[in-house]
């Protein structure tokens, strides 16, 4: 998976949210996929460019990213 593939998941991921989930959408991104991009030592500005969303919503990104050290995502 590299920064183009993150990029698309997280712009459909936001695109697709309910009105007012959209940033709920980016935190569950950002735990969800925070041991690929660590792995990968992949940069949270390069993929949210790559999405398509505002170029502000990094910070929501990398709050997701901090978060997945102490949630599980729900199916």
């Amino acid at each position: 998976m590299n920064v183009q593939d993150l990029g698309k998941i997280l712009g459909d991921m936001y695109n697709k949210a309910p009105q007012g989930k959209q940033v709920a959408k980016i935190h569950l991104f950002g735990v969800k996929y925070a041991e690929v991009i660590h792995k990968n030592h992949y940069s949270v500005k390069d993929i949210v460019t790559a999405s398509g969303i505002n170029i502000s919503y990094t910070t929501e990104v990398s709050k997701g990213i901090k978060l997945s050290e102490y949630v599980v995502p729900r199916d």
